[in-house]
């Protein structure tokens, strides 16, 4: 069980964890149910530097806030927010070129612009939110990683021999109890937890159509992408509910 969490913990984080942990393929595997514990992991460190930042200098504030929190995470989901933002518009509709863009590690326009508005947007709702709503940063990293195990518990990994490619047996049993469990943090912070919860929904059924029309499934890159527009999402639903 700890094995698993830490290499949840060090695959989405840049906190350091034990080497040897990811030559264990069952904590490999099971793994994936412990995400939305990372999330929730991550969102406690970064709403208690938010909390801690003088709310006279907001821009400032959320500016700091969004910095600690791309290296925190090392920005992995940010690489696959531009792979799929290349991919989709390079793709042009056709599996196969979307998928070989995917591969490609140097970024395009799109992937650029991807990042750039994300990072904007992000930074405007961390700015925005209200005193009483400041508190639930830690919804839009929990949601997010939520989203992850959801995405392989419901949506098919098809990029052979990928990143995921470990987490597609992972227990559904767990992962499903997780979720529930994610759900029930949204639910006890009353409205704005529900505004989060019901962001984080839309993006995810949105997404979750877009990768089945376009690929019959998800790849690591799309599930960073998922990542990132559920972090957006929730931000600017907890800024509005305030």
């Amino acid at each position: 069980m700890m094995r698993a969490l830490l290499v949840a913990l060090g695959f989405l984080t840049r906190i350091p964890v034990p080497s040897r942990v990811f030559d264990d393929a069952r904590a490999q595997r099971t793994s994936l149910a412990w995400y939305p514990t990372v999330g929730l992991v991550v969102g406690a460190l970064l709403t208690g530097l938010f909390l801690v930042l003088p709310r006279e200098h907001a821009l400032l504030s959320a500016a700091l806030t969004l910095l600690a929190w791309v290296v925190l995470t090392g920005g992995l989901h940010l690489d696959g927010l531009a792979d799929s933002a290349d991919a989709w518009v390079g793709g042009f509709g056709d599996r196969a070129r979307t998928l070989a863009i995917m591969k490609d590690p140097r970024s395009g326009p799109a992937g650029v612009t991807a990042i750039v508005s994300l990072l904007l947007l992000k930074s405007a709702a961390l700015a925005s939110l209200s005193a009483e709503n400041a508190w639930l940063l830690w919804l839009s990293p929990l949601l997010a990683r939520s989203a992850l195990t959801a995405a392989f518990v419901t949506t098919p990994y098809v990029r052979s021999g990928g990143l995921g490619s470990a987490l597609k047996d992972a227990p559904r049993g767990a992962c499903v109890f997780a979720l529930l469990c994610a759900v029930a943090a949204c639910i006890a912070c009353g409205l704005p937890g529900l505004c989060a919860l019901a962001a984080a929904l839309v993006v995810f059924v949105l997404w979750r159509r877009a990768c089945l029309r376009r690929l019959g499934g998800f790849t690591g890159d799309t599930a960073g992408a998922l990542a990132e527009l559920v972090e957006a999402a929730v931000l600017v639903a907890l800024a509005y509910a305030g």
